[in-house]
């Protein structure tokens, strides 16, 4: 595309050439740079960001820290959960996990889920709003004050 061409609709078919280059290629994880869209098609700045929320906007796509975009592929969709809904998941499958048994640490969670501690408590945290862990404590364990969906177990 030429910088003559309309913009109008232009991002609609850099996303679309993009689709197609994910698509073609089912081992790619990263959609290209900013720069590369632009050199590749002749835009600004503005049209290939449009071009890239096309993209998230359809679940092709979405953002990554560093400012790189990265392939969603439909076999991906469990670690797109929020971080409450997995420690959930665990609260509902670990058969240790009883009302009023204590719960995994922020550490321990944080090794078993791959992510960072301090995400972890922040997590924990919103579970703790919700009413579903108990207060955190140095040197105290946090228990189960209810499972998620309002059920109990023994």
């Amino acid at each position: 595309m030429t910088q003559q061409a309309s913009p109008r609709g232009t991002f609609l078919k850099i996303a679309d050439a993009l689709r197609t280059d994910i698509e073609s290629d089912l081992k790619a994880t990263e959609l290209p740079t900013l720069a590369e869209v632009m050199d590749r098609f002749g835009v600004s700045r503005g049209l290939a960001l449009r071009a890239f929320r096309v993209l998230r906007a359809d679940g092709v796509a979405e953002p990554v820290p560093g400012g790189r975009w990265r392939v969603i592929r439909g076999d991906h969709g469990a670690g797109r959960r929020s971080l409450t809904e997995r420690i959930s998941d665990v609260m509902l499958t670990d058969d240790s996990v009883a009302v009023g048994k204590p719960f995994l640490s922020a550490s321990k969670l944080a090794e078993r889920l791959g992510v960072a501690r301090p995400t972890v408590a922040k997590a924990l945290a919103e579970l703790e709003a919700a009413g579903l862990l108990s207060e955190s404590r140095q040197g105290k364990a946090r228990t189960v004050l209810a499972l998620p969906g309002g059920e109990e177990r023994s």
